[in-house]
């Protein structure tokens, strides 16, 4: 890639990365710009988006995605964990969790999605890009799935009060809920001791370019 527009984006998710303290190597950032042309080649046809150009697309989504990566990079570092596994629910075009996935080639990734499409696109995504580390569940969080993840992501899947008890039951014992939250996190809402769970804290981040106040909220699991 030489062409000055890429090499500008490339270097923003370079930029952004380093100040979350995550690792993102040229290649890394190569193959996250390539999702984010996938996207943005399909995104009239599966509404995938509503982004401006594909700018944005990096900024909103792919760099949103780096938030939680970095988040649970820093949990796999401070608990010494083995082999990861990590959940993104309510995938739809695997924006955080595709992201994760690239960013954190040692964790292994699963998109949860019930909306059969959008998994395709995603199926479709993983093999145009080669990920090995990755794969798409097509089903429902809480409507006869059983899982046990590492870490739980969730952005834009629901009110968090109601889907805290779902998402803090696809954890394992340790485990860790990241839910991306806007301007005003619903964390006070939340009762996760009913479920087994804890608040971990409620953290303010912000995305290149854009001055709205977003938050991550963490849970972690009893």
């Amino acid at each position: 890639m030489n062409d000055t527009g890429d090499l500008k984006m490339l270097k923003t998710l370079i930029d952004f990365a380093a100040t979350l303290n995550l690792p993102l190597s040229q290649k890394q950032a190569e193959q996250m710009l390539s999702y984010a042309n996938l996207v943005w080649n399909k995104k009239d046809f599966l509404n995938l988006t509503s982004a401006a150009d594909l700018n944005e697309v990096l900024t909103r989504h792919i760099c949103d995605g780096l938030t939680a990566a970095a988040k649970i990079n820093g949990f796999i570092h401070a608990k010494k964990m083995v082999s990861p596994q990590a959940a993104d629910v309510g995938a739809g075009a695997g924006y955080i969790g595709i992201t994760t996935a690239l960013a954190l080639p040692h964790v292994q990734v699963t998109l949860v999605e019930s909306i059969e499409k959008r998994c395709s696109f995603m199926n479709w995504a993983i093999m145009q890009l080669g990920i090995k580390n990755t794969k798409v569940k097509q089903a429902r969080l809480g409507q006869g799935t059983a899982f046990a993840f590492d870490f739980v992501t969730e952005r834009a899947m629901g009110q968090l009060p109601d889907i805290l008890e779902i998402c803090l039951g696809a954890l394992k014992a340790g485990g860790v809920f990241i839910a991306y939250q806007g301007e005003h996190p619903q964390a006070d809402m939340c009762r996760p001791e009913k479920y087994q769970g804890t608040l971990l804290g409620v953290e303010r981040y912000n995305l290149p370019d854009d001055n709205k106040k977003r938050h991550l909220v963490l849970f972690g699991k009893m």
